[in-house]
Order: structure tokens, then C-alpha cells, then sequence
């Protein structure tokens, strides 16, 4: 009787022994069914750094240069060509002016005496886009007498601006446009331009010439082999801080 007893408690024993045991760790394994599939999950990208945002003082870039504050200008403008004194009448006239860069009339340099003192009443073709920029009309004779001047002889011819607008004010540094104008004869006209640079360091540029040839009742139209287009350039502009 105690045998069978015996018997039966290992016997019981041996069946929980192997029904407890598992793969290496004792506990019972779980698989997944045949057709089971972990989804594929996209790796999310790291989040982008937001830079670092510095407030710059106004009117200074990072470098700590000065921007867009108006600055007055400092030095000379000085106009240089060549000019070629020419016979007969109705020509040699010629005129200096400067604009800035939105048309607004600056300063005349220069203007001969015989157009600005009243021969354009007579001869309104004389250095006519000058004297209409200028308002030659209602200038006083004090203004007229302080550009005008003598027609000039053959030669090397100089103007200079000294960076001043029509009421001595100095102008501020940026982009101005130089004009000379010339009357070849009756209504044929040369117009250089260039636009030049005030700030500081200094510049050199090449005016464009722009020649209008048209007859007249006492004249024929020139034409690019005319000697007259000789009378004046080319025209250098020259800043110099």
C-alpha cells in the first residue's frame, strides 16, 4: 500500500516537472500564429534645428556695417573730355547738370553764357534738354552768372562737382547720373550720360553718347560722318573721395 502511494506522488511529480518546463528559462514559450506580420513603421526623422535668431540693431548687418543710415557725401565729381571749338553759327553751345537717380534735377555745372543769358529766347534748340531741367526760365540772373561761362577754344575742358544740390546742401552717398549736353548745329545734339557712385572709394566711368540728327529750315540733318560730332567727347567721370 505504501508502495503504490510511493509510486503515484513521483509519477505525479515527473508530469508537473515536464509540464512546467520551457525553452532555457522555464517559462512556457508563446508563438506568434504562421501569418502574423509586424508592420512596417517609418523611422521619423530627427527634428530640424531651428537656428538661432540674433536681432541686428537697425542699420547693421551682422558684420556690424552700417546699412540704409544716409551718409553725406565726401570728395568731387570731375567731368573731363575733350572739345573741338567749331566754325560757322548755331553750334558750340554746351551745358553740364546733374540728377539723381529718380530725374530730380540736382545742380548745373555749367552752361554757355550765350544760351543761358538769353540766346535760348532766340534759339530755342541752343542746349534745349538742359535749359528745361534747369527751368532755365525762372532762373535768376545771380544763378545764370554762376554757371555760365565762355565758349571754350579747342582743348582739354574740366568741371567739377563738388557733391553740392542747387541750394549748397551736401548730397548724400548713392547713384547720380551726370549729363553733358551739346548743340552741334541748329537742332542736331549730342547728350552723354553715365551714372556714378558716391561713396567711398573712388570711381571711374565712361559717359554714353546719344546723338539726335534732324534738318532744320537753314540746315540738313548730320550724319555719323559729320565733323560736328566731333565737338565734344568722349566724356570721362571721375569720383574721387
Amino acid at each position: 500500500m505504501k508502495r503504490k502511494l510511493l509510486l503515484a506522488i513521483i509519477s505525479a511529480c515527473v508530469l508537473l516537472l515536464v509540464g512546467c518546463s520551457g525553452e532555457g528559462n522555464g517559462v512556457p514559450s508563446i508563438s506568434n500564429p504562421v501569418d502574423s506580420k509586424t508592420p512596417d513603421v517609418p523611422i521619423a526623422a530627427p527634428p530640424t534645428e531651428t537656428p538661432e535668431i540674433k536681432e541686428t540693431p537697425q542699420g547693421q548687418q551682422d558684420d556690424g556695417v552700417e546699412v540704409g543710415i544716409p551718409v553725406k557725401a565726401t570728395g568731387e565729381v570731375v567731368i573731363l573730355f575733350d572739345y573741338s571749338r567749331q566754325s560757322g553759327s548755331a553750334s558750340n553751345q554746351h551745358a553740364i547738370w546733374v540728377e539723381d537717380m529718380e530725374g530730380r534735377f540736382i545742380k548745373s555745372l555749367f552752361a554757355s553764357r550765350w544760351t543761358a543769358e538769353g540766346g535760348f529766347a532766340t534759339r530755342p534748340d541752343s542746349i534745349a534738354i538742359w535749359a528745361e531741367r534747369a527751368n532755365l526760365a525762372d532762373m535768376t540772373n545771380t544763378e545764370v552768372d554762376a554757371v555760365s561761362g565762355a565758349t571754350p577754344g579747342t582743348g582739354a575742358q574740366s568741371y567739377i562737382w563738388d557733391l553740392t544740390d542747387l541750394n549748397g546742401e551736401t548730397v548724400l552717398q548713392g547713384k547720380y547720373i551726370v549729363f553733358v549736353e551739346g548743340t552741334l548745329r541748329w537742332k542736331n545734339y549730342v547728350l552723354y550720360s553715365g551714372v556714378i557712385t558716391i561713396g567711398s572709394d573712388p570711381v571711374i566711368i565712361q559717359a554714353t553718347p546719344v546723338f539726335h540728327y534732324e534738318e532744320s529750315d537753314r540746315y540738313a540733318a548730320l550724319t555719323d560722318d559729320s565733323v560736328e560730332n566731333n565737338m565734344i567727347g568722349p566724356v570721362t567721370v571721375e569720383f574721387i573721395p
